[in-house]
């Protein structure tokens, strides 16, 4: 019996095995298509018949797009901008979220309940006054109109609160007890606990910051200068390389690089934390 235990375990990692590397096999592919036609010519991406591989390598997809297009620049304004959204977001979400889960105030939870009824406005519906607070406020073409409105989800904090309520009272309450106030027993004992969370709220604030391209677009319209990599894509790259694919594969390339080696980084760290966050 415990043979037959024993074989039909190995029989069923063996199942799982290979089951998670076609699904791999699957959810890589796009990427896989990508760089394909990012060292393809044009001249194979019209050619007849299925190529998995280039036909005549080429480095001139990426040679002309940065040579005709401020791609480092915009490169660069994306990172400045990703960096200090994230950076704002994961302190405020932690700071948020650790009040609602472990400071007793009135109204905490009605609080939080209408912070959560928040994510069922659609982004579109508050672009309109968004805008117009941004120009009131002297923000408009400048990155901290990217910047403010993006900073702190309600997601985050959401996140933030189910992990810290998994943290036992009795660790704070013996903090209290030896004379540490609130946010020195958040330094000290609740924020080294935090490294799966902290890696999930970074890797979803810096994803979503990233890819944004709708309100970067309103916010910085005027301001050309200050466009993020998604905008120049859209609206200059794509329309001067319409037909050339490759080009526009090979700085699409560029711009999911950095969202895959943070990913890759810290993928132990997001897979534990969205786990004890109860998130499914």
């Amino acid at each position: 019996m415990p043979t037959q235990l024993a074989h039909a375990r190995g029989r069923f990692f063996v199942l799982r095995l290979v089951l998670a590397m076609v699904i791999t096999l699957i959810m890589f592919f796009p990427i896989y298509w990508m760089m394909v036609t990012a060292f393809s010519t044009r001249e194979d991406l019209y050619a007849p018949g299925l190529h998995l591989w280039p036909l005549h390598f080429t480095l001139d997809n990426f040679r002309t797009p940065f040579a005709d297009f401020p791609i480092w620049t915009w490169f660069k304004n994306s990172t400045v901008i990703t960096l200090f959204t994230t950076a704002i977001t994961v302190v405020v979400n932690l700071l948020a979220g650790y009040a609602f889960a472990k400071i007793p105030f009135r109204g905490r939870n009605a609080l939080f309940l209408i912070l959560l009824s928040t994510m069922m406005i659609p982004v579109q519906a508050i672009m309109v006054p968004q805008f117009t607070l941004s120009i009131n406020l002297g923000l408009y073409g400048n990155i901290w109109s990217v910047i403010l409105p993006e900073s702190a989800a309600v997601f985050g904090i959401f996140l933030a609160r189910q992990f810290f309520l998994a943290i036992p009272d009795e660790l704070v309450e013996a903090a209290r007890v030896d004379g540490a106030g609130q946010f020195r027993t958040f330094a000290s004992i609740v924020l080294p606990l935090c490294k799966p969370l902290i890696a999930v709220l970074v890797l979803l604030s810096f994803m979503n910051e990233w890819n944004a391209l709708a309100w970067p677009l309103i916010a910085l319209f005027s301001n050309q200068e200050l466009f993020t990599l998604p905008l120049g894509i859209v609206t200059d790259l794509k329309g001067q390389y319409t037909s050339n694919y490759g080009a526009i594969m090979a700085i699409n390339l560029v711009a999911i690089a950095p969202m895959v080696i943070l990913f890759v980084s810290f993928q132990r760290y997001f897979v534990q934390g969205l786990a004890r966050t109860g998130i499914k």
